[in-house]
């Protein structure tokens, strides 16, 4: 079975879920819900969260949704 990064991208919404609530919500800094909600749960560096809020998840994830669904509807002739 081929390598698919689903569990990669649900991992960054939960992440970015998180922030936005404490970002927007609470008006928390990213360095206090790093340290706070972030590091503990994730166990992951501050760079990488960085990066994690720059990837477009939710979009992502919705395509390798959509490409699952789509791959049992192969054209087929019928001779």
């Amino acid at each position: 079975m081929a390598y698919n990064k689903t569990n990669y991208y649900k991992k960054i919404v939960k992440i970015q879920e998180i922030t936005e609530e404490y970002r927007f919500r609470q008006g928390l800094t990213y360095k206090e819900i790093f340290y706070s909600y972030i590091e503990p749960q994730f166990h992951i560096s501050r760079r990488t969260f960085g990066t994690y809020l720059g990837i477009p998840a939710k979009r992502e994830l919705r395509k390798l949704q959509e490409k699952e669904c789509n791959n049992g509807n192969q054209l087929t002739f019928n001779f």
